[in-house]
């Protein structure tokens, strides 16, 4: 395999693509209506129809609601602007923490409190919507059952292991900030670059994975901090109303797009001077679909995910991305 997809670049078999007959939902075919090649990720999420001079990223949905997005071309132009960062792995280590709570969801789906995730469905559980991770491992270890039942039970977990964190007992290094977190966003801060938080995760779960993260960084509140945060909202659950975010967080691009295009003020036109740090597939797939130039954190999924080509850098620390936004300033 190789391939020239445009705006993407060259895919060949160290990428971690595959080749593709035919998009998924069977609307495209390689060799038709002016298809050239179709790829897609290594985890299937997110599929590539190349034509002659553009191409169309098909986001699949566990739900059964896809999309087509018109892929862009990214170049860094100047002087950074605005620097968007993902929550989970990238800013504070959790991952490990919701996967557990994913696997405790399914024990208890199961009646089963053996029960445990293999290696092989670590990137179906971590970097897309709760409702997603839920749907996933349904299909694979419980099918028949709903996803609302597996979302109150999901729900119930959350709830009592992140009282119990709050006081002070649960799960240990359930939140750890990333390795020289404070000082990077310190640089930044001092450089007047715009910072935006981005997260796939629900309010109440993200919000108290940053506020750890600052309260052991001695930063203060992160509302002050940061100049927007855009997390999936509030659940769907009966007696409340929920906000819409089971259904478009990434690999869809909103979250980015909206985090900077309107939380900061910085236009699709003014892309270039933006950069997204991402530690996961869905992640760094979601901000290169949103037009922005994207940088790989070490320690998450990218490679296993088979997402390596959506980044334009893969880093293995905050400081190692500092030295980039420095060096091309």
């Amino acid at each position: 395999m190789n391939f020239n997809i445009p705006d993407l670049g060259i895919i060949d078999g160290s990428s971690g693509f595959r080749n593709l007959p035919s998009t998924t939902d069977g609307r495209f075919t390689s060799g038709e209506d002016g298809v050239k090649h179709i790829v897609c990720t290594g985890d299937g999420k997110v599929e590539f129809v190349a034509f002659e001079n553009q191409t169309l990223a098909y986001v699949n949905s566990a739900l059964g609601y896809g999309a087509y997005y018109p892929l862009h071309p990214v170049n860094r132009n100047g002087k950074i602007k605005a620097v968007l960062m993902d929550l989970d792995g990238t800013s504070v280590r959790s991952e490990e923490f919701w996967i557990w709570i994913i696997e405790k969801t399914t024990a208890s789906m199961l009646d089963d409190e053996s029960f445990k995730l293999e290696e092989s469905d670590i990137p179906f559980v971590s970097g897309h919507s709760v409702s997603e991770h839920l749907q996933y491992c349904i299909d694979k270890y419980c099918p028949g059952e709903s996803l609302d039942k597996a979302r109150n039970f999901y729900f119930d977990h959350v709830n009592r292991e992140m009282k119990e964190i709050m006081e002070g007992r649960g799960r240990k290094n359930a939140f750890v900030p990333q390795e020289g977190l404070k000082e990077f966003l310190l640089a930044l801060k001092a450089k007047g670059i715009k910072i935006g938080l981005v997260t796939s995760g629900l309010y109440e779960k993200a919000m108290p994975e940053i506020l750890s993260a600052f309260r052991a960084l001695d930063m203060g509140e992160p509302t002050d901090f940061y100049d927007a945060i855009i997390s999936a909202g509030y659940p769907l659950r009966k007696g409340s109303v929920g906000t819409l975010g089971e259904l478009s967080p990434k690999p869809h691009p909103w979250l980015y797009a909206e985090t900077c295009a309107v939380g900061l003020g910085v236009g699709f036109d003014e892309r270039g001077s933006v950069i997204a740090i991402e530690d996961s597939g869905a992640g760094v797939c979601s901000a290169r679909i949103a037009g922005y130039t994207t940088i790989g954190l070490a320690g998450g999924n990218i490679k296993e995910s088979g997402t390596m080509p959506m980044c334009s850098r893969y880093c293995n620390n905050l400081a190692e991305i500092l030295d980039y936004i420095e060096e091309e300033a």
